[in-house]
């Protein structure tokens, strides 16, 4: 894949990217009916490197070709959505769905289900429409959505564990599971000051008035 093929292949990911920022920005606006009480504490966006694109396709065993990257890849526009609480989480994933004009490709639960080096996070891989003059296509999103805690936990894992020995990755493996659950739980006690289910009670009264 050439620099020139490389940044052509690009361009519909980071506007569909910016379509989905644009979104979340809304949805953080507006979920509660309250700006001052969004559910999200920070957004990153990346649209995935070159070299990136070309050693994921080597390793499943692919050319490098823009059109494996297309047929193969559905990370190469990612969004990672810090939020406060983990209803947060669930709430925004619920009105994600809502939206029509996303389409759901795939999603794993790594809340419920932690990875077992103790890994937490929810992913969504969502197709967005992207329009041009005279036509529309859709492409991939992948969208993680942390709390605060699983996202500490995630960068400090990869920074300190990221390219150890292996064995001095397994006793570290082992420190991180516990330090996973640790967080867990002070996330489990900071949720006793989350007001997300006031604020949809009220949302939900004023509905029903209208």
């Amino acid at each position: 894949m050439t620099n020139e093929q490389y940044y052509e292949l690009i361009r519909p990911y980071q506007n569909a990217n910016q379509i989905m920022l644009t979104k979340l920005e809304v949805l953080n606006e507006n979920l509660y009916h309250k700006s001052d009480n969004g559910p999200i504490h920070n957004v990153q966006d990346r649209i995935k490197d070159k070299k990136s694109i070309e050693g994921k396709l080597a390793r499943i065993g692919k050319s490098d070709s823009v059109q494996n990257a297309k047929d193969y890849l559905k990370d190469i526009a990612g969004i990672r959505v810090i939020c406060y609480f983990l209803d947060d989480i669930y709430n925004l994933v619920d009105a994600l769905k809502r939206h029509t004009d996303l389409i759901l490709i795939t999603e794993k639960n790594y809340i419920e289900n932690p990875k077992p080096n103790g890994y937490r996070s929810y992913h969504m891989i969502l197709a967005v429409p992207v329009y041009y003059l005279d036509t529309m296509e859709y492409f991939p999103v992948e969208i993680q959505l942390r709390t605060m805690a699983m996202d500490f936990w995630a960068s400090m894992e990869h920074r300190i564990c990221y390219k150890k020995t292996p064995e001095h990755r397994a006793k570290l493996a082992s420190a991180f599971c516990q330090y996973a659950k640790l967080l867990g739980d002070i996330e489990s006690q900071f949720e006793a000051y989350n007001e997300t289910g006031k604020l949809l009670q009220e949302v939900h009264d004023k509905e029903q008035k209208e």
